[in-house]
């Protein structure tokens, strides 16, 4: 009895030391899933296809999931499979409950998160909650009367009132946020396409029917949310005019749309109904403000909001990084990591499905050097602290497509921005010359898995045309090449994973004034990593004041080293002794 209680004792000490040791730690350091995740994005139109009907499905990524498992990632992001007339890509959702019919059913999605789950994968799905489709249920009895009980799920403006406050949208040929409805006289707001109505926020049963979509996904055993778009939820239903400075400026009337009044009330409303019951759950503000400041808001976890902010300023550089400038590009990472080296947490991404392909905008994709800026610019991802977002085919190095013809183009925005600028008798070709850099439909052609018919994505005509380099840029290939830029990927994961500097080091830049070179250490617990990259395509020194001769290069891109001097798109990662 007597030792039992001794036991006891010691039992509950040792427990009390360890719970007094994690709360002693900074939230930066204590340990959680999706810090420590890799999380590849599928964008599921270009992923796959298993039916031959030229679109990627359910079951197709399903067929693939051995090769997503091959990669050493943690976690999916899914874009959106939400039933939808697809205005946008399935960012226009009809019905939050069920799959759009292009990419399967239920039954099928059940499937797939079996078999991810057995894989030991993570699901993330988008929440598109900003706006809905404007064939969704309740805007279709929405526009039906002024006394529609959903009447308030949407903001509307009576026409006797006058035309209402101008507000931009980011996909109206006019980039007119109101879209008049004669069946109610009234106007409706849409930040995005007129078919994607923005949804009130300000009425709590529109909140209440979020949440409810929020636990049924999260019931059917999903890993969290990406929140898009959750930047614009909250608005001023009174709609006062824009200040007049910044009326013909979208960068300053989006700024202008991120600071709606009760953005933060909801988002802790939703957490204390929601997410407070799914803790282990990821959640990710995408477009989290525009300073640190203003990210921290999101994922500060005495706020009780979300846990990984996922913001802009580091791909909003214009058409690619070295019109930007290498030097105030570190600048940005760097403050950013300040405000959050001691709580929060970022995330770390070069690419998505609204950019371009990461070599393109952020290395060099000529054949002589897109190998190897694409190894360099994994090797960033993969190293600097925060999540790892990574975009499907990045992995490849795929690179844009750069359509000649606006008929190429499936975008609303792009389609919808030429029709604008016809009307007003703009430069047409011009637009398209900077589309075939900045289109984000660079980064949505369908997947090259293989040599064969339309690079083995489908056996039908693609919804979206192939890059025409399949032929030497897949998968397949890649798989057969100890050296290629898909097992460099794999490489960078795996050590990721080994190196838990590399996920909650302190991270400090070095040669900070150099045009041509990102270095910075990675430190944690005495284990303290080089990081080396040369972003320009010719040799490159640098000045750091750390001893490296004795040191270690633990994974590179070259073969063989020059002495302090990169050379064109090197990365060099180094175990410092």
């Amino acid at each position: 009895m007597k030792n039992n209680i001794l036991t006891m004792a010691f039992i509950l000490l040792a427990t009390n030391l360890v719970n007094s040791q994690k709360a002693e730690l900074p939230d930066a350091l204590q340990k959680k899933w999706w810090k420590e995740a890799v999380v590849y994005q599928i964008y599921p139109r270009s992923f796959k296809d298993s039916n031959g009907d030229g679109v990627g499905d359910l079951k197709g990524i399903i067929s693939k999931l051995d090769y997503v498992k091959s990669l050493g990632v943690d976690a999916v992001w899914l874009n959106p499979i939400y039933a939808s007339p697809n205005d946008d890509n399935g960012y226009d959702i009809s019905n939050y409950r069920e799959i759009m019919k292009d990419f399967g059913t239920m039954e099928d999605f059940d499937v797939m998160l079996k078999e991810m789950h057995k894989r030991g994968i993570k699901l993330i799905m988008d929440l598109v909650v900003n706006h809905s489709s404007d064939e969704n249920k309740w805007f279709q009895e929405s526009r039906k009367s002024r006394d529609n009980k959903y009447r308030d799920y949407y903001h509307w403006w009576p026409a006797e009132k006058g035309k209402p406050p101008y507000r931009w949208s980011f996909f109206d040929v006019n980039s007119n946020a109101w879209k008049f409805d004669a069946q109610t006289n009234s106007y409706y707001l849409h930040y995005f396409s007129e078919k994607q109505p923005d949804l009130n926020w300000e009425n709590p049963k529109l909140r209440q029917e979020v949440y409810a979509i929020m636990k049924f996904w999260l019931d059917k055993g999903i890993d969290g949310f990406r929140m898009d778009a959750f930047q614009f939820i909250s608005k001023d239903n009174t709609f006062p005019d824009l200040p007049k400075e910044i009326v013909n400026t979208p960068a300053a009337i989006i700024k202008y749309y991120l600071n709606g009044p009760h953005l933060h009330d909801y988002i802790q409303e939703m957490n204390k109904e929601v997410l407070s019951k799914y803790p282990n759950a990821m959640t990710v503000a995408e477009g989290a403000g525009d300073s640190p400041e203003a990210a921290m808001k999101f994922v500060d976890p005495d706020r009780k909001e979300l846990n990984i902010a996922y913001h802009f300023e580091s791909v909003d550089v214009g058409k690619h990084l070295k019109d930007f400038g290498l030097v105030k590009y570190k600048s940005i990472f760097s403050k950013y990591d300040d405000k959050f080296e001691d709580k929060g947490w970022l995330s770390i991404f070069l690419a998505n499905h609204d950019q371009p392909r990461m070599v393109s905008k952020f290395g060099n994709d000529t054949p002589q050097f897109r190998e190897l800026s694409s190894k360099m610019l994994s090797t960033f991802v993969l190293t600097m602290r925060g999540t790892p977002f990574y975009y499907n085919g990045d992995e490849l190095g795929m690179d844009n497509i750069r359509f000649d013809s606006i008929e190429d183009y499936q975008d609303v925005d792009t389609r919808n921005k030429y029709i604008g600028i016809k009307n007003k008798g703009g430069d047409l070709n011009a637009f398209l010359a900077i589309q075939k850099q900045s289109s984000r439909e660079n980064s949505r052609t369908p997947f090259q898995w293989n040599t064969e018919k339309n690079a083995g994505f489908t056996t039908a005509k693609p919804w979206l045309k192939v890059n025409p380099n399949y032929k030497t840029i897949n998968a397949e290939a890649q798989e057969k090449d100890p050296n290629s830029v898909l097992n460099y990927f794999r490489k960078l994961v795996k050590l990721r994973k080994q190196e838990p500097a590399l996920v909650y080091g302190k991270y400090t830049l070095l040669d900070k004034e150099n045009p041509n070179v990102f270095a910075y250490t990675r430190e944690l617990n005495g284990k303290k990593i080089l990081v080396l990259l040369n972003f320009s395509e010719k040799n490159a020194p640098y000045n750091i004041k750390i001893p490296i001769a004795k040191s270690k290069i633990i994974l590179g891109n070259y073969k063989i080293k020059k002495i302090n001097i990169l050379q064109p798109y090197e990365a060099q990662i180094i175990e410092l002794k």
